[in-house]
C-alpha cells in the first residue's frame, strides 16, 4: 500500500508583496510562514518551497544511505547530512548539492563514497528531481 504524505498551504496577496503558511497534516510541527523574499533573497525567519525541499532531500539521503551502509554490514554511527538547493528567479531550482559527514564502522573510503553514490541515485527524492535538476555529492568518511 502506498503511504501519502500531505501538507496545506495558504497564501495571501500577489507573488513579491503577499506571504503564506505551511504546514504538515501529521503535525510533526507548527506551521512555517513563507513568502517571496525567503524564497529569492533571505529568509529571515520564514520557509521556502526550496528549503523544505532541502530538508526533505537530506532526511531522504540519510535514510538511504544508513540502509545501503547497514546492508553491506557497516555500523553507522551518525550521519549529518546538508541539502543546498540553488533556486534561481525566473528558472526554478537548477541543483541540489548534498554534503555528507559520516562516521560508520568497518569501511574503507572507498567503499563509503561508492555507497554514498548509490544513495544519492536511489533515494526517492532524487529519483523524484533526476533529469531536471544537477544533483552533487560531497561525502567524506570521519573518524
Amino acid at each position: 500500500m502506498a503511504a501519502i504524505s500531505r501538507a496545506d498551504a495558504v497564501w495571501n496577496g500577489d507573488l513579491t508583496s503577499g506571504s503564506g503558511r505551511v504546514k504538515p497534516a501529521s503535525g510533526a510541527f507548527d506551521e512555517l510562514p513563507v513568502s517571496w523574499a525567503s524564497r529569492a533573497e533571505s529568509q529571515h525567519g520564514k520557509t521556502s518551497p526550496e528549503e523544505l525541499l532541502a530538508a526533505a532531500h537530506a532526511a531522504c539521503f540519510s535514510m538511504a544511505f544508513s540502509n545501503g551502509l547497514s546492508k553491506a554490514g557497516h555500523k553507522v554511527n551518525e550521519l549529518n547530512t546538508n541539502a543546498a538547493v540553488t533556486f534561481v528567479p525566473g528558472t526554478g531550482i537548477t541543483s541540489v548539492t548534498l554534503t555528507v559527514r559520516g562516521r560508520v564502522d568497518g569501511i574503507h573510503d572507498a567503499e563509503f563514497q561508492k555507497l554514498a553514490a548509490e544513495a544519492k541515485e536511489g533515494c526517492p527524492v532524487s529519483k523524484a528531481l533526476h533529469g531536471n535538476v544537477d544533483l552533487k555529492l560531497e561525502a567524506r568518511l570521519e573518524s
